[in-house]
């Protein structure tokens, strides 16, 4: 009896940081998404929402740009995951990937924007080649390039980690069956390892779905998507309640995308 209550005592610790920090702030937004910008109950916020076409834009514009951004890292993460299997001092050189999650986003955004200005490293290197100065920031091209860089971390290390975890019986059981290099890829290596490459989807997706610091600074404010809605309803219009209303949109979607790339069961084994 004793030990199970020591048990027991281990959860209380995690029992309060989800009620305190996940799920309080959840309901509190839910609850504030119900008052208009007088603290009237209403839900006119929803109607609005749904009602209005720069709204819908916005929505259409934050899931486009994050398909982008995921669908850009993924495709650089992959292969890099796979390679770096293969490498000697594989953890030396995924310490070196992780190393930029360090550094606050804010200073690696404004590194990024002396390395596109008008005097940037970019353009300076293309002064060389008698390249007229480019405009680099403020381009939906730098957003999603820098959005890219700082999301690669968080998609490479569940992608890695899913071939670290492959039994590399099946890949010799394929190749000594005759198979070629891109048949055991496709047909053996990625649905094997398709579990990290659904939880780094979702590590990338759903934040990119939110971006509004990047948004300021790399795009200039041409790159308008919900978190940038977000952001302005609570800091300039203080109209919480229009600001509550798009964040549980943002929390359903959210919720939408862990459904569709989660891992399924089925009767007798897994999907």
């Amino acid at each position: 009896m004793k030990k199970s209550t020591t048990n027991a005592a281990f959860y209380v610790p995690y029992g309060l940081w989800l009620a305190l920090f996940v799920v309080a702030p959840v309901l509190l937004i839910i609850y504030q998404s119900f008052f208009d910008i007088s603290g009237h109950f209403t839900l006119g916020n929803y109607a609005t929402y749904f009602q209005s076409g720069t709204y819908i834009l916005m929505t259409i514009n934050s899931v486009v740009y994050a398909f982008i951004i995921t669908a850009v890292t993924l495709l650089i993460s992959y292969p890099t995951a796979y390679l770096l299997h293969y490498a000697k001092h594989k953890q030396l050189w995924l310490l070196l990937i992780i190393l930029p999650t360090w550094i606050n986003l804010l200073l690696k955004a404004y590194a990024f924007i002396g390395i596109f200005s008008q005097d940037g490293g970019v353009n300076g290197f293309l002064g060389m080649f008698g390249i007229a100065p480019k405009q680099f920031l403020f381009t939906d091209f730098s957003f999603i390039l820098v959005a890219s860089y700082i999301e690669i971390p968080f998609m490479i290390l569940p992608i890695f980690n899913g071939i670290e975890e492959l039994d590399q019986g099946y890949v010799n059981a394929s190749r000594d069956l005759g198979a070629k290099g891109w048949q055991t890829f496709t047909r053996v290596i990625l649905p094997l390892t398709m579990n990290g490459v659904k939880a780094g989807v979702q590590a990338v997706f759903i934040p990119s779905l939110s971006l509004f610091m990047l948004t300021r600074l790399i795009g200039g404010n041409r790159v308008i998507t919900l978190g940038t809605a977000i952001e302005e309803h609570f800091l300039v219009t203080m109209n919480w309640g229009m600001g509550s209303t798009i964040g549980v949109v943002l929390i359903i979607a959210m919720f939408l995308i862990m459904f569709l790339t989660g891992e399924r069961k089925r009767k007798g084994g897994r999907a």
